[in-house]
This record gives C-alpha cells, sequence and structure tokens, in this order.
C-alpha cells in the first residue's frame, strides 16, 4: 500500500458532521447565561428610568415581562443539564422568546421610539454564529415582524420635561423632570425601523458567513490531520517492524535449539522425527523473515530515508502510471546552470509523507482533468528546487482560480478518472489538505492556467533549496523571509 493511496478517497467523499445534521452548536447554558444578562439589563434600566430618572413607565408589566424569561431559565436549569445541545429546532424556539419578550418590554415602553429597540439585532446575530441558515432567516423575520408591529402599536414612550431653573438635577431628578408626552415624528420612527431591519439582515448574514468560514475551515483542518496522521502510522510502520524483529529473535533461537536437541534424541523415520524437522525448518524460515525486515528498517533509516528529487517523483507517480492518461517525468538543473557547478547537484530531502501525499494529490487532480497528457518537471538551482505538474485540460475556471487551496472549493466533475465509473463531486478538501501539507514543508504553491492557445492547468510547488535540504525548516530566519 503506497503513502498516497492512504485514504484520501473516504475523507473526499465524507461530508463535515456540520454539513449533514440539521442540528446546531449551541448549547443551553450559552443561551441561558445570555439571558440572564438580559434580565439583569433590563431590570436596572427599568429601575434607572422608573425611579432614577422619574419617567412614568409601567412597572409591574415590565417586571411581570421580565420574570418570564427568569422563571424560564430556572425551569431549563432544573429540567436540563447545562453542557446540554439544542436541536435547531429547540434554539429557534430560545431564540424566538428571546425576540418576543424584547419586543413586548419595547411595546411598553415606547416601540421604536425606544433606543434600545436595535436590541431586536442581539437573538438573530446569535443564531447566525451557531445555527443552520434556514433557522437564522426566520428568526430574522421574525425580529422584522416584530419591529414592523411597534410601529404603530406601543404604549407611549416614557418621557419627562427639563426644568433647567432646578438647582441640582443629579441629586434631584424628580424634582425636574415632569412627565409629559413626547411627540416624535414618523419619518424618524420610519427611520428608526430601517435601521433595525438593515442591522438584522446584514449582521445577521455577516455573522453567519464568518461563523461558516470558521466552520468549514475547522473541519478542513481536523482532515488534514487525519491524513498526515495516517500517513505517519505508516512511516512508523518500518520501526515496527524492527522492533519485532529484535523482541522474536530470542524466542526463535531458543526454539531452533530446543527442537535440536530433540532431533538428536529422535530416530529418522518416525512421525515425531519429521514433526520436529518441520518445526526447525519453520523456526529457521520465521529467524530469516525477521533478518530481512531487520535489513529493510536499516535501510530505510540510513539510504530510503532521504530521496533525490527524482526519486521523490517517481515514487509519488508509480501508483498513477497504470492509468489511461500518460505522465511524462522531467527532472534536471534549471537552464543556464552550469553543469559541473554545486548548483547543478541534484538536491535530497528527507522523506516526508506529507510532502508525498500533497504532490500525489496534485498528479491525481491533474489526472481528473487531462485530455491525453499530465507533465511533471522537477528543476533546480542554486536557490530554489521547483516542481511544476501540468495538464491538457481545459484549466482552471476563472471564477475559483483566486478561491482554489480554501476549503470546499472544488472544480472536480463528478467521475473517476478512468472516466468509466461513476463518482462523486469533490468537496474540495483534497487540494486544502495537499496544499497545507506542502506549505508545512516551507514550500508556496502558485496556480495558473497554460498561456494560449495551449489549454490545461499548471501548479508550480517551489522551495528554497535550503528549505528542500534541511529536515527542519521551521526557524525563525525561514519564517522571517
Amino acid at each position: 500500500m503506497s503513502l498516497i493511496d492512504s485514504g484520501q478517497t473516504n475523507i473526499e467523499a465524507a461530508p463535515p458532521e456540520w454539513l449533514r445534521a440539521g442540528d446546531s452548536r449551541l448549547r443551553l447554558h450559552t443561551t441561558v447565561r445570555l439571558r440572564w444578562l438580559a434580565v439583569i439589563g433590563q431590570s436596572l434600566t427599568i429601575l434607572l428610568v422608573n425611579w432614577g430618572l422619574g419617567m412614568t413607565v409601567p412597572i409591574g408589566w415590565c417586571f411581570a415581562v421580565i420574570a418570564l424569561s427568569a422563571w424560564l431559565n430556572v425551569a431549563l436549569r432544573i429540567r436540563f443539564p447545562e453542557r446540554q445541545h439544542l436541536t435547531a429546532r429547540s434554539a429557534f424556539l430560545m431564540l424566538g422568546f428571546d425576540i418576543l419578550q424584547l419586543a413586548a418590554l419595547l411595546y411598553l415602553t415606547g416601540g421604536l421610539e425606544n433606543p434600545f429597540a436595535f436590541l431586536l439585532v442581539a437573538p438573530v446575530a446569535v443564531s447566525a454564529s451557531a445555527l443552520p441558515l434556514r433557522t437564522t432567516m426566520a428568526l430574522g423575520l421574525l425580529a422584522i415582524g416584530a419591529a414592523s408591529l411597534l410601529v404603530a402599536f406601543h404604549f407611549p414612550l416614557p418621557w419627562c420635561h427639563h426644568d433647567h431653573s432646578a438647582p441640582d438635577i443629579f441629586h434631584h431628578p424628580v424634582a425636574w423632570c415632569q412627565t409629559q408626552t413626547l411627540a416624535i415624528p414618523r419619518l424618524y420612527v420610519l427611520g428608526v425601523w430601517t435601521a433595525v431591519v438593515l442591522g438584522i439582515v446584514f449582521i445577521g448574514f455577516y455573522t453567519w458567513r464568518t461563523a461558516q468560514e470558521n466552520r468549514r475551515m475547522a473541519e478542513a483542518l481536523a482532515a488534514t490531520e487525519m491524513v498526515l496522521a495516517r500517513e505517519q502510522k505508516l512511516s512508523a510502520l518500518d520501526g515496527m517492524a524492527a522492533a519485532a524483529a529484535h523482541g522474536l529473535g530470542t524466542p526463535l533461537s531458543t526454539i531452533a535449539v530446543a527442537t535440536k536437541e530433540l532431533l538428536r534424541e529422535a530416530k529418522e523415520g518416525e512421525p515425531i522425527y519429521d514433526d520436529l524437522l518441520l518445526v526447525r525448518h519453520q523456526a529457521e524460515r520465521c529467524r530469516d523473515i525477521l533478518k530481512d525486515l531487520s535489513a529493510r528498517a536499516e535501510e530505510l533509516d540510513t539510504i530510503l530515508s532521504r530521496l533525490p528529487v527524482s526519486h521523490l517523483i517517481d515514487e509519488v507517480v508509480e501508483p498513477y502510471r497504470p492509468l489511461a492518461v500518460p505522465i511524462t517525468v522531467t527532472a534536471g538543473p534549471k537552464p543556464g546552470v552550469y553543469a559541473k557547478s554545486d548548483a547543478a547537484r541534484e538536491p535530497v530531502t528527507d522523506r516526508n509523507p506529507g510532502v508525498l501525499y500533497g504532490l500525489g494529490n496534485l498528479i491525481e487532480n491533474a489526472l481528473d482533468f487531462a485530455k491525453d497528457q499530465v507533465s511533471v518537471d522537477a528543476t533546480w538551482s542554486r536557490d530554489e528546487v521547483r516542481i511544476v505538474v501540468t495538464d491538457d485540460g481545459d484549466g482552471f475556471p476563472l471564477d475559483v482560480l483566486e478561491q482554489l487551496g480554501e476549503p470546499f472549493v472544488t472544480t472536480r466533475p463528478a467521475t473517476t478518472i478512468d472516466h468509466d465509473e461513476p463518482g462523486h463531486a469533490g468537496m474540495g478538501l483534497g487540494f486544502f489538505i495537499a496544499k497545507t501539507l506542502l506549505e508545512r514543508s516551507c514550500a508556496r504553491l502558485e496556480l495558473a492556467n497554460r498561456p494560449e492557445p495551449e489549454t490545461g492547468a499548471v501548479v508550480k510547488v517551489i522551495w528554497s533549496r535550503k528549505a528542500f535540504e534541511t529536515p527542519e525548516c521551521w526557524d525563525n530566519e525561514e519564517m522571517a523571509i
């Protein structure tokens, strides 16, 4: 089994959980804590307006509405564990209640004339960060509907006349405050309604879009870590083989000695003699196999752990040789480099499972879209090492060229490489994983289309020669560059 064939198809075919599940990522204790914060803020605001500023509000009804939120929190805390994850439907009901509760308070305190009307945006923003888009849209429509009703239906806005002749309005607020009705122009109220609606739409969409990108990036990075872990496990098998050879050597030697002694006591022609002879031969065979495994592990440590560029490309390309589309491989110094100079010497790098997987993914993508030919060209100079993968397909669509490399961006057709069996449209994780793994080796990727009249895509993987040949390229100087 090659490093290139280590489960990539399964990762591509399996959609991430957040795309499959209709449930939210919102936990119960998050909504409960936000609601407690709202209860405290609403209570303090009502007390300040009614008794601190002397404005008349229906305080009994206001606290009755606030108490509903408090009792809901208490009931939820008793009934469910704090870390309970909400389904999309439950989260919609929770946040929908918050919108209606806030709308009821605004109804009692002036409707959209109340400067706190913009808080209708808050539940929609919370939904956009953790819930599916359709749930957020439903909550947004509910908030817009509540705001629209508050334009025409509400209690008067609590207000008072400022008596500037009062000696100290801060120490005696009630003395200078004379309750009156404030007439706010309807055009201003409509302006507030417009601001609330635009805030719900813009902030909701912006929050949802940002959260969606973060979720996609988290899922894609998790897939990258899984692929890298699989490749590292494959590389670790050689070390396990060496350990097995060392550990099993002693008991096999004991078996060989014991059977040799028993053969001396048995007589040739007896059934037990033939059985002992078979055991001895099998023990010797096991010892030979373990010696071979041990020799291969040592060879890997001393020779195969370091690969010239040409051998690296041959190892990556080999699994794809049997396919219908031919692959042409060339490797050599960059044109203009003197053949006998040190710059013409072929670069050698450590065997890196991430690089092997990343290059293999680029070649597989080229084979998916190629018509008749895929070429892999490696060149090097004193300063850099460059591997270029080119196909003769239709090239990268211009509308996605700038986005390629981001998770879940793909142009893969819904067919397999050989075009004979039905396949699946890619999810865009393969190229993202390849790009991430190659960049971890200090490479950079450049994507382009072949110049007209030729057609096809060109992917360049470029390392500095120092980074390519050095096992640990993540030093401070390299990162500073």
